[in-house]
């Protein structure tokens, strides 16, 4: 499918251009954001003739995205989520999650440019608010605020856990060691005792005559 385009979009190209893209792409998402003209001769005299407003609606929409990102360049936000020893969530946090956080500040979910988050940590993530303004924000994603607190400063929470984890291994292999070696000190208890003899007692070895 051949579509002209009305402003950049990323890796595809610039305001102006004929691509070609994915037939489902631009039906769903192209045509109808009005990001884009089905490539033809009328369309294309018709963006010739309205080039110049959107071009202007272009650069309005890029100053009010760059002002947008003005309050959202360094943001910081905490996500609370459950997760295994290991840091693996139960589950993702996606672009809507991102957005849900941010809604007050105007940001929608096609702004987060994400691949779903399955670790606890701090991520760094983008925020596409134009095709030529993107901010970067700070997601971090903690089991409770104080664990957040501690990953805000730079602490790896579950690397430490897990060095924790192996010391209480060590630990408990170390003692438990301990109390083997303790239980065969000393004598052993009577029943496990070889009956003792007397030499002289011994029968002598029989000899054939």
């Amino acid at each position: 499918m051949d579509v002209i385009l009305l402003e950049k979009i990323e890796n595809l190209g610039m305001m102006g251009d004929v691509v070609s893209v994915k037939p489902g792409y631009g039906r769903n998402y192209l045509l109808p954001q009005e990001k884009a003209l089905r490539a033809s001769k009328i369309n294309l005299a018709r963006f010739e003739a309205e080039r110049e407003y959107l071009e202007q609606r272009n650069e309005e929409t890029r100053q009010k995205a760059a002002e947008q990102g003005k309050g959202l360049e360094g943001e910081q936000i905490v996500l609370i989520r459950k997760a295994g020893d290991a840091g693996n969530l139960y589950g993702s946090v996606t672009a809507r999650d991102i957005a849900d956080e941010l809604k007050d500040k105007g940001v929608k979910r096609s702004m987060v440019v994400l691949e779903p988050v399955k670790y606890l940590g701090i991520h760094e993530i983008k925020l596409r608010l134009h095709p030529e303004v993107i901010v970067d924000i700070t997601v971090n994603v903690a089991r409770s605020e104080d664990e957040a607190e501690r990953q805000a400063k730079g602490e790896d929470v579950i690397g430490m856990e897990q060095e924790e984890a192996k010391a209480d291994a060590a630990q408990s292999a170390a003692e438990r060691a301990e109390a083997a070696v303790n239980m065969f000190e000393g004598d052993a208890p009577e029943e496990f005792q070889a009956p003792e003899t007397d030499a002289g007692d011994a029968e002598e070895p029989k000899t054939e005559e």
